[in-house]
Formats: structure tokens, C-alpha cells, sequence
């Protein structure tokens, strides 16, 4: 059985786009990590599958699953791709678009510029909606890393993110203390890292280790996390432009319980056929 399929990407974080709603078809675990692998397969960051909705307040179901296979809750940069997929697709005429994901229900908005702005809902920071393992609710943890002590926030969009304050994210020990965190046991369902460096008031940049792919070029949940963390720390002030390797996120937050919006674009690369 032969798929189509879009390549397309955010700010550099790639993705594979299955159309679920005219194409009829069970995607598995090991078929993301099939197609996933960069030299076998079409190669990407995540998997993101176009479905209907189980809901009837919504438009679409929004499912995604990283290269390793395992499936996760929530990607920015995969709903803004997602938001011009459909309208290319025309599976929708909608500008505003409300989409069901394994973390909650977002919003979609496609600006007259091109531009796509993602309301991702209010940031959960009690340690058990994260999920994350703390008597109560901080500003800052300190967790144990091989004898080390690393302070950072812990924040969830949906997913659960650690954000870490820099001097330098050129510097910073993305790969070898991200891959530790990620699997740190006061993260029971594994963890994003971003790594954050404070320019000014209204400038960052950001570096992310994303849980199941490694570092990305972006990580539009990773850069809510990391402007929730500075704007509640005093660091930063809303809006916050962030520069990741793959391009600049705009990211807006008035406080707590409301919610994050994120700006950004979206590309298609590609079409294509794969075989299930």
C-alpha cells in the first residue's frame, strides 16, 4: 500500500505529514521509526498525522510520533506545520483552526502574512502535571545529575520541558547533559531540555535537547517553556523573540493561567510516496 506524503519543516525541525483524513491507514510505532531513520528512510524529527476528529468541537485530531517511534503529546513547530498543511490540502477553508492532541485541545491561526500563530494553551506548572517529582510547586529545582547539582525550571506545554539558564549556548552541554536529563528518574515520562541565554529584556537564544530525536533546529513547545521560565523569573519580558539554530520564534505571555501564543512560519519541502 502506497502513502503520500508532505515533508515539511519549522524553523529547521522536520517533519513527515500523513493525510489520515482522505488516505485510510493504521500507522504503528515501528513505522515512524522505519520511515524516521535519515538513511533507510524519508528521515525526520517527528511524524505528524493529519486524522479526524473524535470530538465534535474540533477540526482535526493532531498525532505525533518522534523518529525513535514513541508517540508524544505535543509539537509547536509539527502544529504550525500542520495548520498549512490542511490549507494546502484543502481539508479546510478555516484561517482558525481547533485541533485535539494527545495534550489538550489548541488553536491554530493563519495570518494574513504567512505567519502562523499557535495559541498552545496555559503553561501547567504544578509537578505533577508536568510530570515531574517535587514536594511543591518552584520557580527553580535543583536536580542531582551524576554528582552534580543543576538548577532549572519545569514547565509543561502539553509535554514536559527543563529549562536551563546559560551563560553561552555555544558553550552549553546540550548533548551530553540533555541526553542525561531526558532520562533523569524525577522525570517519569522523560523530558525536553532547552537551554537558555538570556541577550536582553526581549532576546534569547535557545538550544534543545528534544526527548526521542536529540537536539533539533527548533522546538516551538521547547521555546514556550523557556519564555514561561524567564518571564516568571523576572529574566525576560513578554513578547520574547527567540533565535534557534533554525530561525526566530515569537512567543507572547500575560502570566499564569493564560495562554502561550506562539508565531512562527512553516514550509513544505516536498511530496511524496512511501509504502506501508
Amino acid at each position: 500500500m502506497l502513502l503520500r506524503f508532505t515533508k515539511m519543516h519549522g524553523l529547521g525541525n522536520d517533519f513527515m505529514v500523513l493525510d489520515l483524513v482522505s488516505q485510510h491507514a493504521h500507522i504503528q510505532p515501528k513505522n515512524a521509526k522505519q520511515w524516521g531513520d535519515r538513511h533507510t528512510g524519508v528521515g525526520f524529527d517527528q511524524l505528524l498525522l493529519v486524522e479526524p476528529p473524535s470530538n465534535p468541537d474540533v477540526d482535526f485530531r493532531y498525532r505525533i510520533f518522534n523518529a525513535d517511534g514513541s508517540e508524544v503529546e505535543q509539537c509547536g513547530n509539527g502544529a504550525r506545520c500542520f495548520a498549512r498543511f490542511v490549507l494546502d490540502k484543502r481539508l479546510t477553508v478555516k484561517k482558525q483552526i481547533r485541533v485535539e492532541t494527545k495534550g489538550g485541545i489548541i488553536e491554530l491561526n493563519v495570518r494574513a502574512d504567512g505567519q502562523i500563530s499557535v495559541d498552545m494553551g496555559p503553561p501547567r506548572l504544578e509537578p505533577a502535571q508536568i510530570p515531574f517529582q517535587a514536594d511543591q510547586q518552584a520557580l527553580s529545582y535543583c536536580v542531582e545529575v551524576e554528582g552534580q547539582a543543576v538548577e532549572l525550571a519545569a514547565v509543561s506545554m502539553g509535554n514536559p520541558h527543563a529549562v536551563l539558564r546559560v551563560d553561552s549556548v555555544d558553550d552549553a552541554p546540550v548533548h551530553s547533559l540533555g541526553a542525561k536529563l531526558e532520562h533523569h528518574p524525577r522525570f517519569p515520562q522523560r523530558v525536553n531540555v532547552g537551554f537558555l541565554q538570556v541577550i536582553d529584556r526581549q532576546r534569547a537564544r535557545l538550544r534543545v535537547w528534544e526527548r526521542g530525536a536529540g537536539e533539533t533546529q527548533a522546538c516551538g513547545t521547547g521555546a514556550c517553556a523557556a519564555a514561561v521560565a524567564a518571564i516568571r523569573q523576572g529574566w525576560m519580558d513578554s513578547p520574547v523573540q527567540l533565535e534557534l539554530p533554525g530561525g526566530k520564534l515569537s512567543i507572547e505571555w500575560a502570566g499564569p493561567g493564560q495562554p502561550v501564543m506562539m508565531t512562527g512560519p512553516a514550509m513544505r519541502v516536498y511530496e511524496g510516496q512511501v509504502r506501508l
